[in-house]
């Protein structure tokens, strides 16, 4: 349904539609207009983080996290400990460049569509294009601001007349430039959109960025008090906790709020991530002929996160630090009584199940092995271990891998019909809500919307109360978001240090003679922490193009 292109050809492309379809003929038909708009969809992400690169198109944010690290080799792909400077992110590298060729390119339509042909023959079809198109801009403005802080804000597109020695604007007013976008989107939008038109934005999917961006905003990092600070990084509203939370509440208001979709089980809970559902309110549908980059299926995460053993490339590898995170199945955590450290993987919480693959787990039709042999004359070395089937370069190096989205009633180089890589779900709002409501002293309600989420896991009612009422909350974002994109930013809008530079730990498995299995806690690499890296450094060569493009604190 929506056309999604690589970016590596996308000029190419461009180039060649104007040489089949003018620009008038393209703004005269309302078709070919939606075509052009289908396009700036790229915009909203997918599986892989960096197009322009070979390793990144297969894996995403998250092995930048707490959640996990990247895991062929112990490479520094994300460059988290050489440290990040002008002139080398890793594979952060395009975000800047990326985000603003589609922000070009919508502003372009949006300059051009209210004098249009096309709008003189179907103003109600090509109104609501425009509205996805604010939407767009909206949403891609969000992203690089969680990166960059206050950015250029370009609201016309510029021409070969125009001034290009552009200032960064403030936070605070790109936050605002965002909002006033993303309001005029909902009012145009639809509330939801019919099946064959799942992907496309909605007034739910406005509403919904609306939310994360002013939840942001109101958080520590973007606080006066707090440093980097200035107009740069600064959101200063006496209520921006009560915005955040109107924010949230205005979808809530929508659904009625109403209970998460149910689950028995971990199956039932993983089987929510693999087809378009009630509980998602905006996301990237992927199926048999729409992958993420170009027609290449290996883009899809069956193969570039399945264990080695299984011919998978387990590119992210979750920390066993973030794996402690996960309560036991009572709702006590991993430091009480319950969790036994001889036998992790014993009496855990449901969604433990659901989104990690463990030493021990039934994974396609067989149990993960990561374990070594003591003696490979009586046991042999286990399948997904250093010495065991497929390329054992991509062999777990924290003893465990990502289950979360893998579709395991196809093979690891198969499509499945409409699986969705979701940008923004009914849980997360739920969480914002109780977030912003935490802040605000209303302890009540934000236990109500935070065991919405929670309850929903098959976890025991949170009562807690205060600090741990945060820490309950922020705990459940942790878990329930996990590998959707969240952490990597939840860490830094916190400012929780301790989750940004830490010793990463996994778990080295053994088969011991006598057939029992025993692990020991390892310390994989040592990740550290720069403050400068609460936002990445503007590229070089975009400070070098304009004497007004002031770089980041830091760099």
């Amino acid at each position: 349904m929506l056309m999604l292109v690589n970016y590596s050809c996308e000029e190419t492309l461009e180039i060649e539609s104007r040489n089949t379809f003018t620009e008038d003929f393209i703004y005269s038909d309302p078709d070919q207009l939606e075509s052009l708009v289908f396009t700036s969809y790229n915009s909203t992400e997918g599986w892989g983080l960096n197009k322009f690169m070979w390793w990144s198109r297969r894996f995403n944010i998250e092995g930048a996290s707490f959640e996990a690290k990247f895991n062929f080799n112990d490479l520094d792909q994300y460059r988290l400990r050489a440290g990040w400077n002008p002139n080398n992110v890793g594979v952060f590298r395009d975000q800047w460049r990326k985000y603003y060729s589609y922000i070009r390119d919508i502003l372009v339509f949006l300059d051009k569509v209210d004098d249009s042909e096309a709008m003189k023959i179907n103003p109600e079809k090509v109104n609501l294009l425009k509205a996805e198109m604010k939407f767009l801009l909206a949403n891609t403005y969000s992203k690089l601001i969680k990166y960059y802080g206050g950015v250029p804000l370009i609201k016309n597109a510029l021409s070969l007349k125009d001034d290009f020695n552009i200032s960064r604007s403030s936070y605070q007013d790109c936050v605002d430039f965002i909002v006033q976008n993303l309001d005029e989107a909902a009012a145009v939008l639809p509330l939801t959109r019919p099946d064959n038109e799942f992907g496309r934005a909605t007034k739910l999917a406005a509403l919904a960025v609306k939310s994360r961006t002013l939840l942001y905003a109101a958080s520590d990092l973007h606080d006066p008090a707090t440093l980097p600070n200035g107009p740069l990084y600064d959101y200063i509203a006496d209520d921006k906790w009560l915005k955040a939370a109107e924010a949230a509440k205005a979808v809530i208001d929508e659904v009625g709020a109403r209970d998460l979709i149910p689950v028995t089980d971990a199956e039932s809970y993983g089987d929510l991530f693999l087809s378009a559902n009630r509980d998602i309110i905006f996301a990237r549908p992927y199926g048999d002929i729409l992958f993420d980059y170009g027609t290449d299926v290996n883009s899809l995460w069956n193969q570039t996160q399945a264990p080695s053993g299984y011919g998978g490339w387990a590119l992210s590898s979750p920390t066993h630090n973030f794996a402690l995170l996960y309560n036991m199945n009572d709702g006590t955590s991993t430091s009480e009584a319950l969790y036994n450290p001889a036998q992790p993987n014993e009496n855990r919480e449901m969604r433990y199940y659901a989104t990690l693959n463990y030493n021990g787990a039934e994974f396609r039709n067989r149990e993960v092995e990561y374990f070594l042999s003591r003696d490979t004359d009586v046991h042999p070395d286990g399948l997904d271990s250093p010495n065991g089937l497929g390329n054992v370069l991509h062999s777990s190096k924290t003893g465990y891998n990502i289950r979360k989205f893998q579709d395991e009633s196809k093979g690891l180089t198969e499509t499945s019909p409409g699986r969705p890589f979701i940008l923004y779900r009914l849980a997360e709002i739920y969480l914002n809500y109780a977030e912003a409501n935490f802040e605000l002293g209303e302890e009540d309600i934000a236990r109500e919307y935070v065991n919405k989420v929670s309850t929903r896991a098959l976890q025991p009612a949170i009562t807690a109360t205060g600090s741990d009422l945060l820490e309950a909350i922020k705990r459940e974002r942790r878990i329930e978001l996990c590998f959707e994109g969240h952490n990597f930013f939840d860490e830094r809008r916190w400012m929780n240090t301790a989750n940004l530079g830490f010793d990463v730990k996994g778990l080295k498995w053994f088969k011991e003679t006598d057939g029992s299995l025993t692990n020991e806690e390892i310390t994989v690499v040592t990740r550290p922490w720069f403050d400068r890296q609460y936002y990445l450094p503007i590229p070089q060569s975009e400070i070098n193009k304009t004497d007004s493009l002031i770089q980041n604190d830091g760099y």
